[in-house]
């Protein structure tokens, strides 16, 4: 057993890729050059449906901010609000039949 050689396998694969010839060097570069694409591919894929993600949950809350934009506002213009203000804080009142005053247009 002790009197074995003891072989590089490393050195022993890049002579044999250089010995027998061009061909499987190239299929060899080819084949890394494939596996990279694939891991590249996948990394950015990856990043695409992260950013989608990313752009439903923004969206997702824009449409509940605009929701409850839309609540504030039909709540704020009631006509009973927009008249209980105008008594209040701009002491206005009701014109009297006989004042009010009709403009048409023609």
């Amino acid at each position: 057993m002790s009197n074995e050689p003891k072989h590089n396998l490393a050195k022993l694969i890049g002579i044999d890729i250089i010995t027998v010839g061009r061909v499987p060097l190239m299929v060899l570069l080819l084949i890394f050059a494939s596996a990279m694409g694939v891991v590249f591919a996948t990394h950015h894929t990856r990043q695409a449906i992260n950013q989608k993600d990313v752009a439903l949950q923004e969206r997702e809350r824009l449409d509940n901010e605009w929701r409850n934009l839309l609540l504030e506002e039909n709540a704020l213009s009631e006509h009973s609000r927009v008249q209980a203000m105008a008594k209040q804080e701009l002491d206005m009142k009701r014109p009297d039949a006989d004042k009010e005053v009709v403009v048409s247009l023609k």
